[in-house]
């Protein structure tokens, strides 16, 4: 690929052009010039629509926003501060924990923020935490649940990377973990260094919200039993789950009326849709520089001026930081792991491991400042100024950041769940 030609998409990715036409574009132009039949892109999209686990995409994603569309984020709420809202703290370990289980369904954190944004705050400002804590605890708790089932973003990694999907649900687990329990605990910290007030704990409390929930508590033991027990696949979790919820929430609670469900499954289409054709032409793009050498080329670099693992770890962080600030996690999965697969493999890393580690950053990205994306979906949705949110982010963001460099050179927390390992 020239100069050139790079420049060109950068400058038309940067305009505004939509991604899909700015790689397909790409793709057309440089099989091109390489004399390649242009029939590769269609081959492409045919290989694409041939995976079966692709069907994950839809089902997951209808299964998230019907939940968001419906009264469960409440019912969430509720529940999750029966059960923990007595410990220190503890409105602050129920906006974490809420925030993960929304995001792991909806796949999108910037729908948590919205979704939860206009619950929690008033909540953890009503129960003595400051506005800059409570803004900063909201904005980056939105993105820590995306490395659990059914995530989206680790579905699409599975699909373009080839790595098992199942294999990486079970090597995020602890590492999903870990980022929930460092923001749980700084909240719990928080609370008890300021002696804030604790709701008292209450069994008629809990057994009402056990009620109020009682057909959305089994969804993630299905999901994340079939899948951790080997009951299902993951196109199998994703029809159980799409299912359920669409009984749940239009049959049993009613929330989301029958002519809902147009406009929700147009969303989902976009949704997936999206996804779809940007990936499509993606790798129709991808299998271009391969053919060209192109990850060749960029191990040789590397090698070049790196000449250990834990060198390439620590600049991997670094580039995929900077992506998860500028780009979409969709985007970045498609355009950047078909790049760094090949080298990080040269260097020694598991490509289910690096999956972790991928999308981890990416997490962190989304809150990292200046341009962290959900930093701006906070502005609007709190209606604070950015740098207000800047500072109060910023120490969550060096937590979890702990985390990542736990997660990175730590390979056990990742692998230990597989089988052989």
């Amino acid at each position: 690929m020239s100069p050139a030609i790079m420049l060109a998409i950068l400058v038309l990715a940067v305009i505004g052009m939509p991604l899909f036409a700015v790689m397909g574009t790409s793709a057309v132009v440089n099989f091109w010039r390489a004399e390649i039949d242009f029939q590769a892109v269609i081959i492409e999209f045919y290989q694409l629509a041939s995976k079966p686990m692709l069907q994950a995409l839809p089902l997951f994603g209808f299964s998230g926003c019907l939940l968001a569309q419906s009264k469960a984020p409440q019912r969430l709420l509720r529940l999750s501060k029966a059960i923990l809202g007595w410990l220190p703290g503890g409105m602050a370990v129920v906006c974490v924990v809420a925030c993960a289980f929304l995001t792991a369904f909806t796949g999108a954190s910037g729908i948590t923020i919205v979704a939860l944004g206009g619950l929690l705050l008033p909540a953890l400002e009503k129960d003595g935490y400051g506005r800059q804590f409570s803004l900063g605890l909201l904005t980056t708790s939105g993105s820590i649940g995306l490395l659990f089932p059914p995530s989206l973003p680790v579905i699409l990694y599975g699909v373009v990377s080839g790595v098992s999907i199942d294999a990486l649900f079970r090597a995020g687990l602890l590492p999903g973990v870990l980022l929930v329990a460092v923001l749980a605990l700084y909240g719990i910290w928080w609370g008890w260094r300021r002696k804030l007030p604790r709701s008292q704990f209450s069994v008629r409390e809990l057994r009402g919200a056990l009620w109020d929930a009682r057909y959305e508590i089994p969804l993630p033991l299905l999901v994340l039993g079939g899948i951790y027990g080997g009951w299902l696949a993951i196109s199998e979790a994703a029809v159980v789950a799409a299912v359920y919820v669409l009984i749940a929430e239009t049959l049993l609670y009613r929330d989301v009326p029958l002519r809902r469900l147009g406009p929700i499954a147009r969303e989902t289409a976009i949704l997936t849709g999206g996804i779809l054709i940007i990936l499509g032409m993606a790798l129709a793009l991808t299998n271009y520089m391969i053919d060209a050498d192109v990850p060749g080329q960029l191990f040789e670099f590397a090698q070049g001026r790196m000449t250990s693992r834990f060198a390439f770890l620590v600049l991997l962080n670094l580039f995929l930081l900077g992506v998860g600030c500028m780009i979409d996690i969709y985007a970045a999965t498609v355009l950047v792991v078909p790049l760094i697969l090949p080298i990080a493999a040269e260097f020694g890393v598991h490509p289910t491991h690096l999956g972790v580690i991928f999308l981890t950053n990416l997490a962190i990205g989304y809150v990292t400042p200046p341009v962290g994306l959900n930093l701006f979906i906070a502005t609007i949705r709190f209606r604070e100024p950015i740098l207000k949110l800047y500072w109060s982010a910023l120490p969550f963001v060096v937590l979890l950041l702990i985390v990542l460099g736990c997660v990175t050179y730590i390979p056990v927390l990742s692998l230990f769940a597989l089988p052989g390992n």
